[in-house]
């Protein structure tokens, strides 16, 4: 049983189509799992002091893990390990293993450095970061719960640079399930250990599910005879190279990561409840990105490092454009979905228990405003990996850079503007339906946010337009194709939707959980159902390639594959 179990998560995915409908299942699944513990954090506690203290204690291994375990990304080391598989050796000094060794001693060296000189300078930091906890009598507790929280990132890097290897051989259901065990961790922790440990138990079962994470990629990576050791004296050419890459990349999402910083520690000034309402929206507009944009652009990235590595451009291209494309499909109409039926999402995924009305409006108009740029999002996921392939980390650097900026500025800005100009505000909360409901400028974060992302989309698609023959090439006009025909189909189907919501209001009981389920579901059946006849009738590619995907025996389809060789 456990053999058949490994032989199943080892199986070779190799087709685009195939690893992004697996990524995207494994995603789903994840994200249901995600939702399960969302559901029981607003169940138990609520948008308030507990969960604002739960939240607030990952700003800071969230930062160590997106500056220091970001260097040793799947994105960054996978094309490294391809070029030196197909050089001889495996213990000399070209070989897999001799770089996987020193590129994992130099790492860990790094990362666990870090993080106790972090440890060490926990209250003084604390303070700064997040200013809304200067004066607050939780300081000391957020303290000692950043402090445990700093194990996270030490397992997550090391699951990261496993999933390098598991990722060169394409085996793609490893790195699926990986975040589900860790959201199997945190639920742990709340159904488990906050009983006995309080709020630490919360953040024991966070760590346990770093932990989870980085144990699932273990017997495949032992399979190979990979499994990294600790090597002294390092080999620091080998490295060198690594970080000359790595560090703008690791720039890249760090930029990104200091924004959402920034807007956290703005929301710590918001009152309370305003970073529990930050991250349950931000958690749930995260569920489309991540099985779509995060399972596409995982997906096309070997075969777009191979591609261009080979110097087959036409194919590195046609593989972006159909990437970008089934992206665009997707995500459209869930935007749109998600934007029209946002009340009705978060009351169905979190209300009741301590998690009130109130709550549930604040959530669903923050959620609208993260989903405006999702499409945005998962663009940038694809883009970012294609420069990447390329062995350009310069201009996502530079972009990201831009638009974390951008962010941080406008947060600031609209939160001026929202405070001093009551009709401003009144605008926005009566746009978004939260009129008279106290802490609504916290919606300005998500604004700020969404504003940024979208620019920051904009940016890479005219870079990659400009490099691969504009107008006149086959990236851009083939997207956007695709682009009008989801969003014209996605704003009908949404439309429909929205008419239905008011037809079963009078049908089910809306004082109930599961009538408000039911009112959301129909609706959006019938909203998918008009979206779908709408792209029958431009007769849409991509519906298409779906239904031939979905009609075939996906195990074996071969949609976009990568030439295999032995590795």
């Amino acid at each position: 049983m456990v053999k058949k179990l490994f032989s199943l998560l080892g199986k070779e995915i190799s087709g685009l189509h195939e690893a992004a409908y697996l990524l995207g299942a494994a995603t789903i699944a994840s994200s249901l799992l995600a939702l399960v513990r969302d559901k029981l954090l607003a169940y138990n506690f609520g948008a308030g002091q507990i969960l604002d203290l739960y939240y607030s204690s990952f700003r800071v291994s969230d930062m160590i893990y997106a500056t220091i375990a970001s260097t040793v990304a799947a994105s960054i080391l996978v094309p490294f390990l391809i070029k030196k598989g197909k050089e001889q050796g495996t213990e000399n000094k070209t070989g897999q293993k001799y770089f996987i060794d020193h590129v994992f001693s130099a790492f860990f060296l790094g990362i666990v450095g870090v993080s106790v000189i972090i440890w060490i300078l926990m209250p003084y930091i604390i303070p700064w970061l997040l200013p809304g906890y200067a004066h607050s009598s939780d300081l000391p507790i957020l303290i000692s719960t950043s402090r445990i929280m700093l194990l996270s990132p030490i397992f997550m890097g090391l699951s990261n640079f496993l999933a390098s290897i598991t990722q060169m051989y394409n085996r793609f259901l490893i790195y699926a399930i990986s975040p589900l065990l860790y959201n199997v961790g945190i639920i742990i922790g709340t159904v488990v250990l906050y009983p006995i440990f309080g709020i630490y138990g919360l953040i024991i079962g966070v760590v346990l599910g770093a932990a989870l994470h980085l144990g699932i990629q273990l017997p495949f990576v032992a399979s190979r005879g990979l499994v990294p050791v600790f090597r002294l004296p390092i080999d620091w050419k080998e490295i060198r190279e690594v970080v000359l890459i790595s560090f703008p990349r690791t720039l890249t999402v760090s930029s990104n990561e200091i924004a959402e910083f920034f807007l956290i520690a703005l929301a710590t000034l918001m009152g309370a409840g305003s970073v529990s309402i930050f991250n349950f929206a931000w958690n749930l507009q995260s569920v489309p990105l991540g099985i779509i944009g995060v399972s596409y652009s995982s997906a096309a990235f070997p075969a777009l490092a191979k591609f261009y590595g080979s110097g087959d451009i036409k194919r590195y291209v046609s593989h972006m454009a159909i990437s970008a494309k089934h992206i665009i499909f997707w995500s459209m109409p869930v935007t749109v979905m998600f934007i029209v039926l946002r009340a009705q999402i978060v009351r169905t995924i979190l209300g009741a228990g301590q998690f009130d009305w109130n709550d549930t409006r604040l959530t669903a108009a923050m959620l609208a405003l993260f989903t405006v740029s999702v499409v945005g999002q998962s663009l940038i996921l694809l883009f970012v990996r294609a420069y990447y392939a390329e062995g350009k980390t310069r201009r996502p650097l530079l972009v990201n850079c831009i638009s974390a900026v951008v962010i941080v500025i406008l947060a600031y800005a609209l939160k001026a503007i929202f405070i001093s100009n009551p009709t401003v505000a009144y605008f926005l909360e009566s746009l978004l339906k939260v009129t008279g409901i106290a802490g609504s400028s916290v919606l300005v974060l998500a604004l700020a946010y969404s504003l940024g992302s979208i620019l920051n989309a904009f940016l890479h698609w005219y870079m990659f337009h400009k490099d691969y023959g504009g107008w006149k090439g086959d990236f851009t006009p083939e997207v956007m194709k695709t682009m009008l025909h989801s969003f014209g189909a996605s704003v009908v189907g949404g439309y429909v939707a929205f008419l239905f919501l008011e037809v079963f209001s009078s049908v089910f009981n809306l004082q109930k959980i599961y009538g408000i389920f039911l009112q959301g579901f129909f609706a959006g059946i019938l909203g998918l159902v008009a979206w779908l006849v709408v792209l029958i009738l431009l007769k849409n590619a991509e519906l298409h390639d779906v239904w031939k995907a979905l009609h075939a025996r996906i195990w074996k389809v071969k949609v976009i594959a990568i030439d295999q060789e032995p590795l």
